[in-house]
């Protein structure tokens, strides 16, 4: 229990380092605006700005707060103390009806990931290997990004360094091809976890969601043995990009979980809310550094604390 107790401190230490850029600029917003002596139209209105510039979207941010105003008005709250509590408490509401389960480490599964080149879908991969092995099960990495050269150099790289054997193809080969070969090793080799890389260039989305379309109806229709999940990998720091390119990659399969890396790199820390709100699943893992260890298990109750705690805590 110790020693669970210290991993798990050991775990929100990174995460609040992660989210430094972000709490810091919310610390700042929120301490000015909680220093009002009174609650009013103001108030709100400046709360609200202080939300959308943390990145939770504008939608959320106008729910959140319409919510406050509510509560403030039923309850009679007039110290700004006591509606700063009301405001955790509602962001962590809205966090904790997206429970993330963790069903693939414990059955034959498969994890196809999308995500635009650039967001660290490669680098995920290869973490996400690396703790699958630690917890001791046997992985296979399918390289189907064909289009991108060093796609397959980088995986190739992440694999080795994970102790796992990839599958892959030469540049430009049918992604396809690929994703039928580790299919049938994954099969022979009876492996518990295949991870799956595809292409993320938008520049041409018709091709691009009709390439991943086609790769996902093989998983189905060649390995519905396995537990098939979608996860879409989005970079912290394109703030708002991040639901465009949700809504995109929705169109190809059925998302069901996000990745959210580069954490550590963005004062936008908020838009796992908004992606919470807008995509209604949910988030199971965050990057907040480049070691393994950084790619954490996404805790809404950890998370939220860590965006919302003061700079002197």
């Amino acid at each position: 229990m110790e020693q669970e107790n210290t991993n798990r401190e050991g775990r929100f230490a990174r995460l609040v380092a992660g989210l430094s850029k972000t709490r810091s600029q919310m610390a700042e917003g929120l301490a000015e605006v909680f220093s009002s002596e009174v609650i009013d139209d103001d108030f709100f209105d400046d709360l609200e700005e202080v939300l959308i510039e943390s990145d939770m979207g504008p939608q959320t941010a106008v729910d959140i707060v319409d919510q406050l105003r509510l509560k403030v008005r039923v309850h009679s709250i007039l110290k700004t103390k006591q509606a700063r509590k009301v405001l955790t408490d509602l962001i962590m509401e809205r966090v904790q009806g997206h429970e993330a389960d963790y069903d693939y480490l414990t059955r034959k599964s498969v994890i196809f990931f999308t995500g635009v080149n650039g967001a660290g879908k490669t680098t995920t991969i290869g973490k996400i290997a690396a703790l699958a092995r630690q917890a001791g099960l046997s992985v296979l990495i399918a390289g189907a990004d064909t289009f991108r050269a060093a796609a397959g150099d980088q995986l190739e790289r992440w694999a080795d360094r994970a102790g796992v054997r990839m599958i892959g193809g030469a540049e430009g080969a049918d992604p396809g091809s690929v994703l039928f070969d580790a299919i049938a090793a994954a099969k022979a080799r009876d492996i518990d976890l295949l991870l799956v890389d595809t292409a993320g260039r938008l520049q041409n989305k018709k091709n691009l969601m009709n390439e991943l379309g086609k790769l996902y109806r093989i998983l189905q229709k060649q390995y519905p043995e396995a537990h098939l999940e979608t996860w879409l990998v989005l970079d912290a720091t394109t703030g708002q990009n991040g639901l465009s390119q949700a809504r995109e990659f929705s169109q190809a399969a059925p998302i069901d979980a996000l990745i959210i890396t580069k954490m550590d790199g963005s004062a936008r820390g908020g838009i796992a809310l908004a992606l919470l709100d807008e995509m209604d699943v949910p988030v199971k893992y965050i990057g907040v550094g480049e070691k393994i260890e950084d790619l954490q298990r996404f805790d809404p109750e950890d998370y939220v604390k860590a965006l919302m705690m003061d700079e002197e805590e």
